[in-house]
């Protein structure tokens, strides 16, 4: 058997040791196998090998508890779940030590997240950008750190975000269709499937790359686009990966990228698709990406009961969307299922 996958199994329930945080261990150089200590996670073991785990001591964490208002949609002894605003990071980093997430949650909790994350990480589990608003989960407890950490690294979490973008993505496009990992679905829905890595000069930005980096996948479809013809699109988009920016680059690999995007997206709009010139200065004056996380989807770590949360767009995004169908000649115009793409 794998060595992950026995420490996995054999492991007393209480030691927390999932076939993730076993996998950790290893390359972690913390485990031996009859006396020599093994960095592959597939190394095989055979019944009375003797395995020795050496668990390394939880950091405390030297975050400051801040009291900031948060928008708790859920909470128990194990998880939370916040609407997060745009403008907050989710943790202490190098320019960021104070008023983010974690400092807010430490307060709210006395302290009482998980710290399997790390001691400037403690609960978090995933991360939503600064400038993108909505849901996230995080740790309370280490059994459910665990439980959340497994259900991420296999996709089987329900993400679900709301965007509005520039142009008019569509499912039949034939420039679209050219794209190396650009596929439609049925109802319309539009798949990118790419390999993302960091860009090759600006190393904080993230590329769609042919070689090497993290695979990841994007569906798309549009709700309602607005102009005549056609400037600005409100589309869902559902992850099946959570790679970092992935929604961002993957909608500007394909042209259409995010509204107030500073980093990968498009400051151009024609002008004259709007009737109102103050709606065109709205979209192109928009202070942050238009993208906010509206659905999260997961299985309680420890109650094992299937638990799905929505937080409907903030007040920002809500008021550019009153801006765009209110506009005389905007042609506010949801999408059907048999719309084409006329060239």
């Amino acid at each position: 058997m794998r060595l992950d996958r026995a420490m996995s199994i054999d492991a007393p329930k209480d030691a927390l040791l999932s076939r993730t945080r076993a996998s950790y261990l290893i390359r972690l150089c913390a485990v031996s196998v009859n006396g020599i200590f093994q960095t592959d996670t597939a190394f095989k073991v055979n019944s009375g090998d003797e395995i020795i785990v050496y668990l390394p001591i939880k950091a405390e964490t030297s975050v400051k508890l801040e009291s900031i208002p948060l928008d708790i949609i859920f909470e128990d002894e194990d998880v939370i779940v916040i609407n997060k605003s745009a403008g907050m990071v989710v943790h202490p980093a190098i320019g960021n030590q104070s008023g983010t997430l974690v400092n807010a949650l430490l307060a709210h909790t006395k302290g009482g997240l998980s710290q399997m994350g790390g001691g400037e990480r403690p609960g978090i589990v995933h991360r939503i950008d600064k400038d993108t608003s909505g849901l996230l989960v995080c740790a309370k407890s280490d059994l459910a750190f665990v439980g959340l950490a497994e259900q991420f690294k296999d996709h089987s979490v329900e993400r679900e975000y709301e965007a509005l973008v520039y142009g008019w993505p569509t499912y039949n496009n034939p420039r679209l269709l050219g794209l190396t990992g650009f596929s439609s679905e049925p109802a319309n829905v539009m798949k990118i499937s790419t390999q993302l890595d960091r860009h090759r000069t600006h190393r904080k930005k993230r590329a769609v790359v042919k070689v090497g980096g993290r695979h990841a996948v994007t569906r798309i479809k549009v709700i309602e686009h607005y102009g005549n013809p056609p400037a600005v699109s409100r589309v869902t988009c559902w992850l099946d990966t959570g790679r970092t920016h992935q929604i961002r680059v993957h909608l500007a690999y394909i042209g259409h990228g995010l509204i107030g995007d500073q980093v990968y997206g498009s400051r151009q709009l024609s002008p004259g698709k709007f009737s109102c010139s103050i709606t065109e200065k709205t979209i192109m004056e928009f202070p942050r990406q238009a993208l906010h996380a509206r659905v999260l989807g997961f299985v309680h770590p420890v109650k094992r009961s299937k638990m799905r949360f929505e937080a409907q767009v903030p007040s920002d995004m809500k008021q550019l969307l009153l801006n765009l169908s209110g506009s005389a000649s905007s042609n506010a115009h949801a999408c059907d299922n048999n719309e084409i793409f006329l060239q």
